[in-house]
């Protein structure tokens, strides 16, 4: 059973940079109870920057809550097996959000390590998308054909992880519910990601980002729900 919905949200325009990883970058960020998830034998690392709309918190949201927002975050994905179900789910390096006020609550809720920054977007849906943070960015451009990725695709695989994971201690893992529909694609036809990536994750993730992503894509995103997370050991 689910547990009750903690945030509800729009993410729209999401922009995936997704990368090949050595496993080993990712183990000491593995949380407690969770294993590396693998496609075709390998692991992967994605940025990801989206439109966080229309934000509620249980249903309301607060005056000084700021409902819409940009985010960026650099995340790898994991399995867990509880019973006879395999979740599979994500665990974030970081999180970008432009208002200290966002990163308190993400932090204090659900231990995900966010931090502040001036950020800004720039969409022209099916066409074009730009985001910023700091002195960072990402572009691509894109074919207004919007598609619907085969089920077994790399995209289909990317997207669909329904749960998050938070290393809170060595010994102690929370676990939360996201829950949305199949998102449409966009085809990208250019892009680019201008980032230091050391200063923003640290330097053992400089030699994967020197490679090209081994794809770029764009969803068109919908309503989520994020439930309350819970501890597991």
């Amino acid at each position: 059973m689910s547990r009750p919905v903690f945030l509800g949200a729009k993410w729209k325009h999401l922009v995936l940079f997704n990368y090949r990883i050595d496993p080993q970058i990712l183990k000491p960020h593995l949380p407690c109870g969770t294993e590396l998830d693998f496609y075709n034998g390998e692991t992967f690392v994605s940025v990801v920057a989206f439109l966080f709309l229309k934000t509620t918190i249980g249903g309301w949201c607060p005056a000084l809550f700021h409902r819409d927002f940009e985010e960026v975050n650099l995340r790898f994905y994991v399995t867990r097996k509880e019973g006879s179900e395999i979740k599979r789910g994500v665990v974030f390096i970081k999180e970008i959000v432009p208002k200290p006020l966002l990163a308190w609550v993400a932090r204090k809720f659900y231990a995900e390590n966010y931090v502040a920054m001036p950020m800004s977007s720039s969409i022209r849906e099916g066409e074009s998308y730009r985001y910023t943070w700091g002195t960072d960015s990402l572009e691509v451009t894109t074919e207004n054909r919007p598609l619907i990725a085969n089920e077994s695709s790399f995209e289909r695989w990317i997207t669909e992880h329904y749960w998050g994971y938070t290393k809170v201690t060595e010994s102690k893992t929370t676990e939360y519910e996201v829950r949305h529909p199949v998102w449409n694609l966009y085809p990208v036809r250019s892009h680019k990601l201008s980032a230091d990536i050391p200063k923003l994750y640290g330097s053992e993730f400089s030699s994967t980002f020197k490679a090209e992503p081994v794809s770029v894509f764009v969803a068109d995103g919908s309503g989520v729900t994020v439930h309350w997370p819970k501890s597991i050991g």
